[in-house]
């Protein structure tokens, strides 16, 4: 993002930080969201896989879309996929995107 002189470049990073459990934290948004997809889908091992997203600044379509191919990887993979945490922003475009229910359920 460009503004003031200024220009900011936004991070994701995602990391194990226990087996089965997931942090995700900084910006997912549309600069990031590619590069989320990927470095999420490196961490999928099997069985049941939780994601804290409470450390996720930012929330648009593109978080939600993130948070739904990372969801089919895992289903397809036989993995049963949790999200904690989920930011506010996100769980609204769900919602008027009638997909709420695809981010509360494993």
């Amino acid at each position: 993002r460009r503004g003031q002189g200024a220009l900011t470049v936004a991070t994701f990073a995602i990391e194990r930080s226990a087996p089965g459990w997931l942090v995700a934290r900084g910006e997912l948004s549309f600069e990031t969201a590619a590069d989320a997809l990927r470095a999420g889908l490196q961490l999928f091992d099997g069985g049941e896989c939780s994601i804290d997203l409470a450390g996720v600044s930012h929330g648009d379509s593109a978080d939600l879309a993130v948070l739904i191919e990372w969801l089919a990887h895992a289903r397809q993979r036989g993995i049963a996929l949790r999200y904690e945490h989920v930011p506010a922003q996100i769980t609204a475009i769900a919602r008027i995107s009638d997909v709420d229910d695809l981010l509360t359920t494993a």
